[in-house]
């Protein structure tokens, strides 16, 4: 087994030997006992008034970015969690007595950057015009044991060594948010993206609910399952890869909306706008229909750009991307012909293929009439779609849960969303003709059998509630961790998420194969 102590650096064995040494002068390193925490710095540098509002009392508590030790008087930055405050120490004051030890000890030679301590004290303006905090009292609230990266700001802004390697960043989220205080914001901006939506769907009366994660049967999907097995019930269960087919249940159980915010799973390939692991909001309501529900989700989006950003007009890398109400709509067959200048309608599956292959578009013997103009799209069509675009009315193949076109054969009532070359939703007219979906899931078979390893599988006691009855019903799936990337300007998916799949660390495997030795 490799011991971490083994593998300690000098800075790590320093601060190992500074918590010993507070421990020897009867300090806890990790007291138990709460802090009150009066005022935030952000509050402090924003609200501060020598004659107005003079904060005589304040108290706060944070981690240690800066320590500007200068004799009897010294200055730190202390961050907590809206930002950084400048703070000063002066020894007479901190020990007011003979006994200067927790001056010239503690907060000389024992503190780091990084230890979380609280201070107390009032606040003033300094001489070079920084609001400030005058501190009374502290007191050490935890100690870091390991050294956090040295990244330095200038005044004007220039930051030096920053904590920059992705790699890095996404393993040690953690350690990004302190160094990388920016990143805070985009995660602030996806709690508030989900509260604005979830607003917007509770004040329309519907209900969120939640569903199963671990299925018997996955489904609503054309997706890879991870899988698994339950030692008690000795069967195999899948990690959803959709919830639609459970909320269609609630539906026919005679609810008339209900929503979902739901982790999913898809046992795919990764790259910066697919995880293993993301979150989607399926939403279905009785009685309406995909037209109604394109209306619903250009209002949705548009109210959510606000709440999040305060405008509908975003910079997203290079473009200026507008989310405001109505957006452009194409048909499928439109987008392709608009883009490539070739009229696909009414191509049977040979000449299909061949179109593609003209087109340089790769394809095999598995792909069937649908997933060949998927794959047309793919590579013509949905990276030129930058500003947020409704394509809809696709062919029956392609949508095995969509209803059928009322008044174009071949076609299924569907849309996607697409923004910046990206799907962010996908909605249907859902089918709820039992007889219908039941051959729709047949041929779904043949198609994996044909080695289709994204088919759909039969699932019978979907079959079984349709076949109750389920009302004319809209349903919808957005994507939460694309749209938060499209509203906050990140280029990759792993940068909305905060903790992303990585594949182990060199240390980790080796750890695992001595313990196993």
């Amino acid at each position: 087994m490799i011991h971490t102590e083994n593998k300690l650096n000098d800075q790590e064995l320093q601060r190992r030997s500074s918590m010993e040494t507070m421990m020897e002068l009867g300090i806890n390193p990790y007291p138990a006992e709460e802090w009150h925490i009066s005022h935030s710095s952000k509050e402090l540098l924003e609200n501060y008034n020598e004659e107005t509002n003079p904060y005589p009392e304040v108290s706060i508590a944070g981690r240690l970015m800066s320590l500007r030790i200068n004799g009897a008087a010294s200055f730190v930055d202390i961050m907590d969690s809206s930002g950084k405050i400048q703070c000063y120490f002066k020894r007479d004051e901190i020990c007011p007595g003979e006994d200067k030890t927790l001056y010239n000890t503690v907060f000389k030679k024992l503190l780091d950057i990084g230890d979380i301590i609280g201070v107390k004290g009032y606040v003033f303006i300094t001489k070079m015009g920084e609001t400030s905090i005058h501190v009374k009292e502290y007191k050490v609230l935890t100690k870091s044991l390991r050294p956090l990266p040295v990244v330095k700001e200038e005044k004007d802004g220039t930051i030096h060594d920053a904590f920059t390697d992705p790699e890095k960043r996404y393993r040690q989220r953690y350690v990004d948010l302190i160094v990388n205080p920016h990143v805070r914001e985009t995660f602030i901006k996806r709690t508030k993206l989900v509260n604005s939506m979830r607003n917007f769907l509770s004040e329309k009366g519907y209900l969120e609910v939640e569903t199963p994660i671990l299925q018997p049967i996955y489904g609503g999907a054309a997706a890879r399952p991870f899988k698994t097995h339950h030692n008690t019930l000795d069967m195999t269960l899948y990690l959803r890869i959709a919830n639609e087919l459970y909320l269609k249940k609630l539906i026919v159980g005679g609810f008339d909306g209900v929503f979902e915010f739901a982790k999913d799973f898809r046992n795919e390939g990764m790259d910066r706008f697919h995880n293993p692991e993301f979150t989607q909001m399926e939403l279905y309501v009785a009685y309406k229909d995909y037209n109604w529900m394109m209306d619903m989700v250009e209002a949705m989006v548009e109210r959510v750009a606000i709440d999040v950003n305060g405008t509908t007009e975003l910079a997203y890398g290079e473009h200026m991307v507008s989310f405001k109400r109505p957006w452009k709509r194409y048909t499928m067959f439109e987008a392709i012909e608009h883009f490539t200048g070739i009229n696909i309608e009414g191509m049977d599956e040979d000449k299909l293929r061949d179109t593609a292959k003209s087109l340089k578009v790769p394809v095999d013997n598995t792909m069937g009439y649908g997933k060949l103009i998927d794959e047309i799209f793919g590579e013509h069509c949905e990276a030129k779609l930058i500003q947020p675009t409704f394509i809809t009315d696709y062919p029956i193949e392609m949508s095995p849960l969509a209803k059928k076109h009322r008044s174009k054969p071949g076609l299924v009532e569907r849309f996607e969303a697409i923004c910046i070359g990206k799907e962010i939703c996908n909605a249907y007219s859902e089918l709820n003709d039992p007889i219908d979906q039941r051959r729709r899931f047949e041929e779904q078979l043949e198609l994996g059998k044909r080695g289709d390893e994204e088919a759909m599988i039969l699932d019978e006691d979907f079959l079984r509630a349709i076949e109750h009855g389920m009302p004319p019903t809209s349903g919808l799936g957005m994507g939460i961790d694309r749209l938060t990337m499209m509203m906050t300007n990140a280029t990759s998916i792993q940068d909305v998420i905060f903790f992303p799949q990585m594949r182990p660390e060199r240390d980790t495997m080796l750890a695992e194969v001595t313990e196993g030795e």
